[in-house]
């Protein structure tokens, strides 16, 4: 019963039956597992490895046309006709138009992007720069002074490509778009003239695209888990959102439950004990024939039970009250120095009666001396009164309670209550320890409590800084240990000499 009661206590604070939260959070999950679900295919992945190709174009922009201009310069100096400069600047304006179109892409929202579109026309592009590279393989020059003029071509192509590769990777297809027809050019070229050195570059530029084609896929898998692990985060950072939002509600609906209920409690503690006080008195005055004797013994008997009913409810709400001052730092502690072994002995007297009419014996064993505590006289006769309550009324008739006064390890002092009664299963225990909670044991009880003794006990505990500890074993009893921190052991003070007593008596 008390899980089931905190279950439906969470359903109120965060009711996930609302609609305007839950459309909400479904539309932050729908949105998360597509973009989990991302792959080559999907608009919005392709959009975002289209941008990731504008960046990578962008950034690079500059390396491919000093590539183009340095061969330009250097093939005018070896002695070049004026066509390597044509080809420099039709080379330049290709790249510049690709560099012209990646800048607009990405300056686009990815929403805008048309992702076939896009592909196209920058595969058209690089189509473009490889018909540059094409020109660039087909050149030829009689007047230059060196006999290797077809291998630094190849060389360059290889450099080319191996730019390109890097820089393009994001965009399959754009290595294949670039160079297959300049290296197709420059097999043509370099077969004609059939000599050794041309047709092991050929070989070697005809082996090198697909190698430069494998690297650029490799790196556009990469890129592919780039935006997948960036996806992932997003998603991540989307669901924390969400549940902080929720969380966020389901701590304002907390605090406003608790002011709500503190406000209750505040104006009905009058109404309550107003009428209750006129009930306990007018059925004590019954039961006990203060204004005469009764002659039927069946009302007294009734007078006497609405008497024990409204003390019980009397109790209960003082508890209430209690808990929920001590739960909204209400409760104010009078501190001052207090004789732990005095208090928890005139408690044992107090329930001395409660036990014997069960046959129950209170063993006492207390330290021989012990300095006195700073603390609330009331709220530890409190804590003692209901660890002994809770001990005679799971203590069955003959049992015995060890009640124990002493040291900490840590220097503090402890206020301990075993019993031998039937004891707590390990995962009731914080169950037991819950406002309204009550174990298995407690509800086939007879004398049943309203489960806030101990929560009471711990709030109290928390005020002073101490701990509450609750060690139990089925069929072998439980023991409730309440401790007070050595911050709160009080130094004994030096005795006065008899002439400074005697001084200050006179005066």
């Amino acid at each position: 019963m008390p899980l089931q009661r905190s279950n439906t206590a969470d359903k109120f604070i965060v009711d996930r039956r609302k609609r305007h939260r839950n459309s909400d959070v479904a539309r932050a999950v729908r949105k998360t597992r597509d973009r989990l679900s991302q792959q080559a295919g999907n608009p919005h992945f392709d959009r975002e490895l289209l941008k990731l190709h504008a960046r990578a174009m962008v950034s690079g922009a500059i390396a491919m046309p000093l590539i183009v201009l340095a061969i330009a310069a250097v093939g005018l100096l070896a002695g070049m006709s004026r066509e390597i400069g044509v080809w420099a600047l039709f080379t330049f304006i290709c790249y510049a138009l690709v560099a012209f179109m990646a800048r607009r892409v990405e300056r686009t929202e990815a929403s805008e992007l048309n992702p076939f579109r896009v592909r196209r026309d920058f595969l058209i592009g690089h189509f473009l720069c490889g018909l540059g590279w094409a020109w660039f393989a087909w050149l030829g020059c009689g007047s230059c002074q060196t006999d290797q003029f077809q291998m630094i071509k190849a060389v360059l192509l290889l450099l080319a490509m191996a730019v390109t590769a890097v820089m393009a990777s994001s965009l399959r297809g754009a290595l294949l778009a670039t160079f297959a027809v300049p290296v197709a050019v420059y097999a043509y070229a370099g077969g004609r003239l059939w000599l050794p050195i041309e047709v092991i570059m050929v070989g070697l530029l005809v082996m090198s695209l697909p190698f430069f084609a494998y690297v650029a896929r490799q790196l556009h898998r990469s890129s592919l888990m780039l935006l997948s692990f960036r996806s992932e985060k997003d998603a991540l950072i989307a669901e924390l959102e969400t549940a902080k939002s929720m969380s966020d509600e389901a701590r304002r609906r907390a605090e406003d439950a608790n002011l709500a209920k503190s406000r209750f409690l505040a104006s009905m503690s009058h109404e309550l004990r107003t009428p209750l006080n006129a009930i306990l008195g007018f059925s004590e005055v019954m039961s006990n024939e203060v204004l005469g004797p009764m002659n039927n013994p069946t009302y007294r008997d009734y007078a006497h039970d609405v008497h024990e009913s409204g003390q019980h409810l009397l109790d209960l709400i003082n508890e209430i009250l209690d808990l929920s001052r001590i739960e909204a730092g209400r409760y104010q502690l009078n501190e001052e120095p207090v004789m732990l072994l005095s208090i928890v002995e005139d408690c044992c007297h107090m329930m001395e009666l409660k036990a014997r009419n069960k046959d129950i014996r209170i063993v006492q064993d207390f330290e021989s001396i012990l300095p006195r505590l700073f603390a609330d006289e009331r709220a530890v006769r409190q804590i003692t009164l209901n660890l002994l309550s809770n001990a005679i009324k799971f203590t069955a008739t003959g049992g015995e309670i060890l009640v124990r006064v002493g040291w900490t390890a840590g220097g503090g002092q402890y206020i301990s209550v075993k019993d031998n009664g039937p004891g707590i299963p390990e995962d009731e225990i914080p169950i037991v320890l819950s406002a309204f909670g009550q174990g298995s044991i407690a509800i086939k009880s007879a004398e049943q409590g309203t489960g806030l003794g101990l929560p009471i006990v711990q709030g109290l505990l928390a005020m002073h800084g101490g701990e509450f500890e609750l060690q139990s074993k089925l069929r072998e009893g439980t023991e409730a240990i309440a401790i007070f921190p050595l911050s709160r052991v009080m130094e004994e003070l030096p005795a006065l000499p008899t002439k400074v007593v005697t001084a200050a008596r006179r005066r």
